[in-house]
This record gives C-alpha cells, sequence and structure tokens, in this order.
C-alpha cells in the first residue's frame, strides 16, 4: 500500500532539468524522496515521479508559464519508485544563459501548507474527473471559470487559499 512521504519543513527539494525537462541535477532530498538512485534519475524526464492524481491542466499551466520564461509555483504530488507520495509547493523557474536565453529549468521545493493542501486536492480531484471525461481543454475551462469567478490568476489563488 502506498506511504505518504514527509520531509521537514526547514528542507528543500531541488532539481534541475534541460529544455526538455530531462533532470540533469537532483539534490540528496530529491534522491531520497524520489526512492531512486541518482543514476536512475539523471537523464530521465521529470515526469519520472508524475503521481496519477495529478491533473495535466496543472502541468500544462506550468509548461505554458516557463515557455513564457516566467517563473511558476504550483502544488504537486509526486510519487516514488515504491509507489509512496509526498506532496511539494513547487517554485520553478528558467535557468538563463549569459545571452539571457533558457538553457533549462530550476526547481526548489518546500513542504506545502497541510491547510492549503486540504483545499487543493478536492480541486485537483475536480480537475482529473474533468480530464477523464472530457480531456484537458475541459480541465483547463473548469480550471479557468473559477479562476474567473474569484477574479484571480492561479498565483494568487495558490497564494490566497
Amino acid at each position: 500500500m502506498a506511504m505518504e512521504k514527509y520531509f521537514s519543513p526547514e528542507e528543500m527539494i531541488v532539481s534541475k532539468t534541460d529544455l526538455q525537462g530531462n533532470i540533469v541535477y537532483g539534490n540528496k532530498l530529491f534522491i531520497e524522496m524520489s526512492e531512486y538512485s541518482e543514476r536512475e534519475l539523471l537523464g530521465k524526464p521529470h515526469n519520472i515521479i508524475r503521481h496519477p492524481d495529478m491533473p495535466a491542466v496543472i502541468f500544462k499551466y506550468l509548461w505554458d508559464t516557463l515557455k513564457s520564461e516566467k517563473e511558476v509555483n504550483a502544488y504537486v504530488k509526486n510519487r516514488s519508485k515504491n509507489g509512496n507520495y509526498y506532496w511539494v509547493f513547487a517554485n520553478v523557474t528558467p535557468s538563463f544563459n549569459k545571452e539571457h536565453k533558457v538553457i533549462g529549468y530550476h526547481s526548489a521545493r518546500r513542504k506545502p501548507d497541510s491547510e492549503i493542501l486540504k483545499k487543493i486536492i478536492p480541486l485537483y480531484q475536480t480537475l482529473l474527473e474533468a480530464e477523464k471525461s472530457g480531456g484537458v481543454e475541459k480541465s483547463f475551462q473548469l480550471l479557468l471559470n473559477l479562476l474567473n469567478d474569484k477574479g484571480v490568476s492561479y498565483e494568487e489563488f495558490i497564494f490566497n487559499v
């Protein structure tokens, strides 16, 4: 049976990817929480730790934001190699070279606020159900409607849930 894994609020999970989302670096905590070896992670797509409970629309939002060369924050449920899971509050930023060209992405993940997760989890379940019945576009429209009803952006929503 899958067990939830936790890490300390003082710790931070860090990883870096290339432009295609392949892992080029993971700190010790990233490796530990993922339950993969460093060798198993390096060069693999970051979605190797994607949990099936995560709605694809959240990753669509994340990648759309990153492609516009902006940082993005999101709550993410990850799955470890052994089927366990852990929640993170992720901050993902583009990495630039001296010519200000994006050369990859850097993600720093903190322990999420448990009170906020109580609101994020049902939202993600609703978005996932919408995806199952109508695809990512239906889920995206549902998310946009929710945000429009509240008069906020996704960023404002997750910081003010």
